[in-house]
């Protein structure tokens, strides 16, 4: 039975129908859920997608937050189920507390939109399972607040804890140690900028994402 994934939607996100067209093209079964929803439990994984949630007035993700499906994000991450946040999504976790850190302005205050190199330097959260440490995958980003930022005692923490799922191999917005996704402790929470849902065709111009997607979709079918 393919594992049910789903995917947040937000006001003003625009990268939902990407993720859930991804996501079936790999598989999985995709639905959309709207953000006043206040119950994942049918769900075996749960992706908040990119876009600008909200309008992202004050901060990216600052008002997302307190949507009644983060709630339920929060007890399906409790409770041990993939989540996976992706740009606007990274930034809306960061915000809630699921994962540590923030999203600032690039370096040189430029909007990035391009392919970047990706190592992965973690083989055990939900998005890298199985997926051998110093992996390279060629994955797009868009982004203006994508300059992932945390205290020294915090990234301290997550070097020691393994807890840097990907970086960037040329660091394109002066993310502290050229980040590009992190975990949570448990690893079943994981937020990156990079998009892996536009990386799934030679069309669109790399099938990298599938790396990652497919290590999500296999750990969402542990929860069928």
């Amino acid at each position: 039975m393919a594992p049910r994934i789903g995917v947040v939607v937000f006001p003003g996100t625009n990268c939902e129908h990407d993720a859930r067209v991804a996501l079936e093209s790999l598989g999985a079964s995709a639905e959309l859920v709207w953000h006043g929803s206040s119950d994942l439990s049918e769900f075996d994984a749960v992706v908040l997608p990119g876009g600008f949630a909200h309008g992202d007035y004050l901060r990216p993700g600052a008002i997302a937050r307190f949507s009644p499906v983060i709630g339920a994000v929060e007890a399906f991450a409790a409770a041990g189920g993939p989540v996976v946040g992706i740009c606007n999504g990274f930034q809306v976790l960061c915000e809630a507390g699921l994962l540590p850190g923030a999203l600032q302005k690039n370096r040189g205050l430029r909007f990035l939109c391009q392919n970047v190199t990706l190592e992965v330097a973690n083989d055990t959260s939900v998005l890298t399972r199985g997926v051998a440490v110093g992996t390279r995958l060629v994955i797009p980003i868009n982004h203006f607040e994508g300059n992932y930022t945390c205290d020294a005692e915090t990234l301290q923490r997550l070097q020691e804890e393994d807890r840097i799922v990907v970086r960037y191999a040329e660091n394109p917005n002066g993310s502290v140690d050229s980040i590009a996704g992190v975990s949570n402790e448990a690893g079943n929470v994981v937020g990156l900028m990079p998009h892996p849902e536009r990386a799934t065709d030679v069309l669109l111009g790399s099938t990298d994402g599938i790396t990652l997607l497919e290590a999500f979709i296999a750990s969402a079918a542990t929860k069928v």
